[in-house]
């Protein structure tokens, strides 16, 4: 009898445990559906809906029918006219970074001796405030992981700002230096070879090329160096890197040329047919990029000379010459010099 009734309150148990979640799976249906209401204007089923914040009013950008009002303003309450009172007024923190090796969460004592009200400390209570402030250096770093990445860390800043890199590869480089310390990849390979490796991944993966040659200038470690670990890291960690493409280098070969946005768009003109062609397979992107400059800025009337194009570039001129010679006999181009 009491096994019976132990069957059976398990089965109202499951029951009750599948009607829950069927309500929940309704609840939910109807949510994502009263939003996808939203997202449409009512009158006309346009999805430009425009939030007028002076007025607290929902609008649709078409019929200019408002839909929603006196809706709640979810920014700060207090307003700033510059950055240092933005600063001021701001009551968080800098957000989390993998740029720093405790991911900016750490707190820091402040050089300064004053208190939180401005005020100025007594010379009696520096003495404690010093010790503090040193034993808090220490702490932040507790064992060789963080020694590692502290290290590490602030290399790869220094290359990337040297390279004048934008804060995106910054935190993918790190993020991939990361997962090869995750890895144990480390072991027995240079700190800053792993970092300029990572760094050139990271290049790669966020569509801001830079050559070996250019990390190389940056690093401490050699060329052959920095390729042998990127290929061991990449294998390791499984990385998606797709081959470099000429048109990457256009912006800035362009920009250290001072040409103007027309050349720079004939060069990305002359490139995208030279690859339907796989003129450009097997072949340096630089090179093949410099080349393609050289001819536009001939065609667009800006001419630069093949020795500036080739010292931005960091080829040689007898690499230009032969490939603005293959694309211009390929591609039908007239150059008139």
């Amino acid at each position: 009898m009491v096994e019976v009734e132990r069957v059976r309150y398990s089965d109202t148990l499951e029951r009750e445990k599948i009607r829950s979640m069927i309500k929940a799976r309704k609840e939910k249906q109807k949510e994502q559906n009263f939003e996808n209401e939203k997202a449409l204007c009512p009158e006309c089923g346009s999805r430009n809906l425009v939030h007028d914040y002076e007025r607290a009013e929902l609008v649709c950008g078409d019929c200019g029918l408002v839909i929603d009002a006196d809706f709640v303003d979810e920014g700060p309450e207090w307003r700033a006219f510059d950055h240092d009172q933005r600063m001021k007024r701001s009551r968080v923190g800098a957000p989390m970074t993998y740029t720093i090796h405790d991911k900016g969460l750490s707190t820091m004592i402040d050089w300064r001796n004053r208190d939180s009200y401005g005020k100025s400390i007594s010379s009696k209570n520096r003495a404690q405030l010093y010790r503090l402030r040193k034993w808090q250096r220490r702490i932040r770093v507790s064992n060789a992981t963080e020694r590692n990445l502290a290290f590490a860390l602030s290399e790869l800043d220094r290359m990337a700002s040297a390279l004048g890199l934008p804060r995106t590869v910054r935190e993918t480089a790190a993020v991939v230096y990361r997962k090869a310390v995750d890895k144990n990849l480390i072991r027995g390979r240079s700190i800053e070879g792993v970092a300029a490796a990572a760094l050139y991944a990271a290049c790669r993966q966020c569509s801001v090329p830079r050559t070996l040659d250019e990390i190389e200038e940056v690093s401490r470690v050699s060329r052959k160096e920095i390729g042998r670990t990127y290929r061991f890291i990449s294998r390791e960690l499984a990385l998606k890197l797709m081959p470099t493409s000429p048109i990457d280098y256009v912006p800035r070969f362009c920009s250290g040329l001072n040409l103007k946005g027309e050349v720079q768009s004939k060069s990305v003109e002359i490139l995208r047919q030279a690859s339907e062609k796989e003129l450009t397979s097997g072949r340096g992107p630089t090179g093949v990029a410099a080349a393609a400059i050289y001819i536009a800025s001939i065609l667009c009337g800006e001419r630069r000379t093949q020795r500036e194009v080739a010292d931005v570039a960091g080829v040689t001129e007898v690499t230009i010459r032969n490939r603005y010679k293959e694309l211009a006999e390929e591609l039908d181009i007239e150059i008139i010099l």
